[in-house]
């Protein structure tokens, strides 16, 4: 269960977000004088103290903020192009949004650099857990700061569990991968774990498994992928964050996107094609062996994540569910890599929630599965923890 504490209202002025982490809490503690109840740190049933009782402990070093950051930074964000700042003061983490690292053509309204935004958040929360501490957050606390979408304060110490420590090894470990998944499925089970995951963050979960719905968003995929294609501006923005140095600190390396045309790979759902503007895509594929077994195809688990608000708190919710959600995954053995060409353009976006009759607004499409044997591809660089933080004294 999510509670949110405050307005609902696109953008409000303040919304406060603790999580019960324990089995079955369905009550939030929204009493208290400042408008903040349960907190979030991993451990069942601990809450929140009051200012003077957890003053003397909720204090992070420079040092340990630098850890936390570098977790942080470990989200995945659209391109890589990591859209975030933190400002680190004694017991609580400022999370902000970079406008210089903005994507105009591909996401114009920022909705997707702010689901980033939320993910980081999330991973802070995690790391704080794993290292000892309390955490609740705090979504746009400042009217007047379109810039800062949250606040991450300490609330006290921790006693980590062992999940807590499984999730903060998982953001070490997850990268996304974009080759093919092995033809093993997904446990139902663990489909409904993520999924109760994600709805605890007010974010749906929904896996697409009728043939109609699979048909449908297929298409969806295919159509806008071609009109992403033809658009000069989405090509060279696309290409600007393309990096063939290994060394290179944000963007897409080359060594991570799979190659070959990715829509001659066997599978129905289409990746995007990262270097649509320097390849001819071929108009004759030869048939090779004819004696030659017909290649498998690749049959991920596709889920469609999504809230009933579509404003700034209602992405930054969503960014931190799916941190939970890709964690989760991960620590469960599980790849994945978002196939969100459909929900970059309006049009697209919007005849996705009337073709699978959504109530709601799709926010995040993935694909999921286990990884082949071997490299899963390259993982993507981060700019210097050193580059994004910023620390106050006192």
């Amino acid at each position: 269960m999510t509670c949110i504490v405050g307005s609902l209202l696109p953008d409000p002025a303040a919304a406060f977000v603790m999580r019960p982490s324990w089995p079955g809490a369905d009550t939030c503690a929204a009493g208290s004088e400042d408008g903040v109840g349960t907190s979030r740190g991993g451990s069942p049933g601990r809450t929140r103290t009051d200012e003077h009782e957890r003053a003397p402990e909720a204090r992070v070093e420079q040092q340990e903020w630098a850890q936390v950051v570098t977790a942080a930074t470990r989200a995945p964000s659209i391109h890589n192009t990591q859209p975030w700042r933190f400002v680190a003061s004694a017991d609580r983490l400022e999370v902000r949004y970079d406008a210089t690292r903005a994507l105009p053509v591909l996401d114009p309204t920022g909705r997707q650099q702010v689901i980033s935004v939320g993910i980081a958040v999330e991973f802070a929360v995690v790391a704080l857990a794993a290292a000892g501490h309390l955490s609740e957050v705090q979504l746009l606390p400042d009217p007047g700061d379109e810039e800062l979408l949250a606040v991450v304060r300490l609330a006290g110490p921790h006693d980590p569990t062992a999940e807590d420590r499984e999730l903060a090894a998982a953001v070490e470990r997850r990268h996304t991968v974009r080759a093919p998944f092995r033809s093993q499925a997904v446990p139902a089970e663990l489909l409904d774990r993520l999924q109760a995951e994600a709805a605890s963050f007010g974010t749906w979960f929904k896996p697409i498994t009728r043939s109609e719905e699979e048909v449908a968003t297929v298409f969806l995929i295919s159509r806008a992928e071609e009109m992403e294609q033809g658009d000069p501006a989405y090509v060279a923005e696309l290409e600007s964050w393309l990096r063939t140095d290994p060394a290179a600190v944000d963007g897409v390396p080359v060594e991570a996107v799979p190659s070959g045309d990715p829509h001659a790979r066997p599978s129905n759902w289409t990746i995007r094609d990262f270097v649509v503007g320097s390849r001819e895509r071929s108009e004759f594929n030869p048939a090779g062996d004819p004696d030659a077994p017909p290649p498998d195809v690749e049959r991920p688990t596709v889920v469609l994540m999504g809230t009933d608000g579509d404003d700034r708190v209602a992405w930054l919710q969503s960014g931190r569910a799916l941190a939970r959600v890709l964690l989760q995954a991960t620590a469960a053995g599980l790849a994945a890599s978002p196939l969100t060409q459909a929900l970059d353009w309006p049009a697209t976006r919007t005849r996705m929630r009337s073709r699978l009759s959504l109530v709601g607004h799709p926010q995040m499409l993935l694909r999921m599965g286990y990884p082949q044997e071997g490299p899963s591809g390259a993982h993507s660089g981060r700019r210097p923890v050193a580059e994004v933080l910023t620390v106050r004294e006192g």
